[in-house]
């Protein structure tokens, strides 16, 4: 499918940095959620009314993140980009893991943990920056220059998606003769509808993640192996590992 296609692109979630230490959000025991109430610490909402409560998930959530490394899924996708194969990779994550990896078409979708910024002043600061002022505040709460909370440059619950990524989404997705899906249960909207996108223009989807999804039936190609593994084989299948 890939070697045929003219334009292929990859979606990406949770799943494809399970193999570099990030939990994911609903597995059992392990997922992100299974003992938070993510409408409590997760919420634009809870930002604003609890700054120090929201900033001590938040904290926990630097704290999984710091030293990860991409695994042989990022790699394997940032190489099918270099050989052409893969025009772009639309994420889900937040974890700048793709980045790391050397892909360059990069749409996140959902923000990104490396800056936060003042929604006072419009003040932007990275992601070391961000951890010294979180480290430095009695509260626990990371401040700008103007006193003011910080928040992280992710799409909280209760926000809406960047209107110019899910434009730039959409459109790779409805030109898209392959969507190849990693580790995403496609259950969270309005990302799960790129696979109706490419559908409804006559593209084809490819699914690699181990969970069951909604769109399992009509997947042309279902794959429920390690996602490093899979995707490490398909770039051998391509012929592109290498060249």
């Amino acid at each position: 499918m890939l070697r045929g296609a003219g334009s292929v692109v990859a979606l990406t979630g949770a799943g494809i940095s399970v193999p570099s230490g990030i939990p994911d959000f609903r597995t059992p025991q392990t997922g992100l959620w299974e003992n938070v109430n993510p409408m409590e610490v997760a919420h634009i909402d809870a930002w604003r009314r609890d700054p120090q409560r929201f900033w001590a998930f938040y904290g926990h959530r630097f704290h999984v993140l710091e030293g990860k490394e991409p695994n042989g899924a990022h790699a394997a996708l940032a190489e099918l980009e270099r050989c052409g194969v893969v025009d772009a990779v639309v994420t889900q994550n937040i974890d700048v893991l793709h980045r790391k990896a050397g892909t360059r078409r990069l749409i996140e979708v959902h923000g990104t943990i490396e800056t936060s910024s003042c929604l006072a002043c419009g003040a932007r600061y990275p992601l070391a920056d961000v951890r010294e002022r979180l480290e430095a505040d009695a509260a626990g709460v990371p401040r700008c220059d103007c006193a003011r909370p910080l928040k992280p440059d992710v799409v909280l619950f209760g926000e809406m998606l960047p209107e110019a990524a899910i434009a730039e989404a959409t459109r790779l997705a409805a030109f898209a003769d392959v969507l190849l899906c990693v580790g995403s249960s496609l259950e969270v909207w309005p990302v799960a509808g790129l696979v109706d996108v490419t559908l409804d223009a006559g593209g084809a989807v490819a699914i690699v993640t181990q969970g069951p999804t909604p769109y399992d039936d009509v997947a042309a190609v279902k794959l429920t192996g390690d996602v490093v593994s899979e995707l490490e084989a398909v770039l051998a299948a391509t012929g592109a590992a290498g060249s």
